[in-house]
C-alpha cells in the first residue's frame, strides 16, 4: 500500500504542466484521479522522501550516500555579474613562480623525472628571465642555480642562454637580482666542469659591455682552478695565461682583479711542475723560468703586464 504523498512535494508534477482547469479555478475529479495514479506509479520506482535529504560538510548526505559533483553553470550573457579582480595578470606571475619553485623541487628531489624534458624547462625558465616582473626574474635565478648543480654537465649545450641572462643580471645596478645571479654564478662554476665552461665563457671576454667582459672573467677565475694541476697542463697552461693576460688591461678593475688572481694560481701551478721536473733536463734554468715562458708566449706588452703583476704580488 502507498503513502499518500504531500502536495507540495518536489515529485508532484509542476503546476504550469496542468491542463483542462477549469475557468473558476478548481480541476475535475478526472484530473485529480489521473494525479493519484501518477504519484502511485512514480512512489513505486522511486520512494518519496518525507524530509530533504540534509548535506554535511563533506558533500555527503545522512544516509551515508555520497552526493555528485556540481554541473557547470551555464550563465546567461546578461546574467553576468563583475568579476572582483580585474588584474589577472597578478594570478598569472604568482602562478609562474610557483612553477618555478615546483621546477626546483623536481630539480632537488626527483633529478630525474625532468632529464627528458630538460630542454623545455630550460627554455621557460629563460623566457622567465627576461620577465619585467621582479619576482619572476629572481625566481628564475634561483632556478637556474639549482638546474646547474642538480644536472651538472647535461646542460652544458643548453647552457647559452641562461648564461648570457646570467650575465646580464649579474652586471646591472639593481642589489635585488645582481646578488642571486652572483650566486647562480658561482653555482654554475661549482658544478659544471671546467673543461666544458671555460669554452662557453671566452666569447664574453670580449663582449661591448665592460660589466659582463668583468663577471665572465671572474667566472674563468673560479672555474679554472677546479681542474687542478694536472688538467691545467692537460687543457694548456699557455691557453689560460693568454686568457688572463688579455683581461689586464681592461677598465674595470674587477676584470682586472680576477686576471691577477688567476695569472698567480696559474704561476703556482708552472712552478710546482718545474719543481717536479729533474734537475739535468736542462744545463740552463733560466729557460724554464716563468718569465722566459711567459716571454715566449705573449707578446712582449702582454708579457711585461703578466710579469710586473706576478713579480709585485710576491
Amino acid at each position: 500500500m502507498s503513502v499518500e504523498a504531500p502536495r507540495d512535494l518536489k515529485t508532484l508534477p509542476k503546476a504550469g504542466k496542468l491542463t483542462n482547469i477549469s475557468r473558476n479555478g478548481n480541476t475535475s475529479e478526472t484530473q485529480v484521479e489521473n494525479i493519484d495514479e501518477y504519484h502511485e506509479e512514480k512512489e513505486r520506482e522511486n520512494p518519496i522522501l518525507l524530509v530533504e535529504p540534509i548535506h554535511n560538510e563533506d558533500c555527503k548526505v545522512n544516509s551515508g550516500v555520497e552526493v555528485g559533483t556540481s554541473e557547470v553553470e551555464y550563465i546567461e550573457s546578461e546574467n553576468l555579474e563583475d568579476v572582483e579582480d580585474v588584474d589577472m595578470s597578478l594570478k598569472v606571475w604568482i602562478l609562474v613562480c610557483e612553477a618555478l619553485n615546483d621546477v626546483r623541487r623536481l630539480c632537488k628531489f626527483h633529478r630525474e623525472a625532468t632529464l627528458d624534458i630538460l630542454v623545455n624547462v630550460i627554455s621557460l625558465v629563460v623566457k622567465s628571465l627576461k620577465s619585467p616582473r621582479s619576482a619572476v626574474c629572481k625566481t628564475a635565478i634561483m632556478t637556474s642555480a639549482d638546474i646547474f648543480k642538480a644536472y651538472c654537465d647535461s646542460v652544458v649545450d643548453l647552457i647559452d642562454p641562461l648564461l648570457v641572462q646570467l650575465l646580464l643580471k649579474s652586471s646591472q645596478d639593481k642589489r635585488f637580482f645582481c646578488e642571486a645571479a652572483e650566486k647562480a654564478l658561482i653555482s654554475m662554476t661549482t658544478w659544471v666542469s671546467p673543461v666544458l665552461l671555460l669554452a662557453k665563457l671566452q666569447p664574453y671576454l670580449k663582449n661591448k659591455n665592460p660589466r659582463i667582459r668583468a663577471k665572465a672573467s671572474m667566472c674563468i677565475s673560479r672555474s679554472a682552478p677546479h681542474l687542478g694541476s694536472d688538467g691545467i697542463k692537460a687543457y694548456g697552461i699557455e691557453k689560460l695565461i693568454q686568457l688572463a693576460a688579455s683581461q689586464l688591461s681592461d677598465k674595470l678593475p674587477e676584470s682586472r682583479e680576477a686576471a691577477r688572481d688567476q695569472l698567480l694560481d696559474l704561476q703556482n701551478v708552472y712552478e710546482k711542475t718545474l719543481d717536479m721536473m729533474p734537475i739535468d733536463v736542462s744545463e740552463n734554468p733560466q729557460i724554464n723560468s716563468w718569465e722566459h715562458f711567459c716571454q715566449s708566449k705573449l707578446s712582449p706588452l702582454s708579457a711585461l703586464a703578466v710579469l710586473r703583476v706576478t713579480n709585485v704580488a710576491r
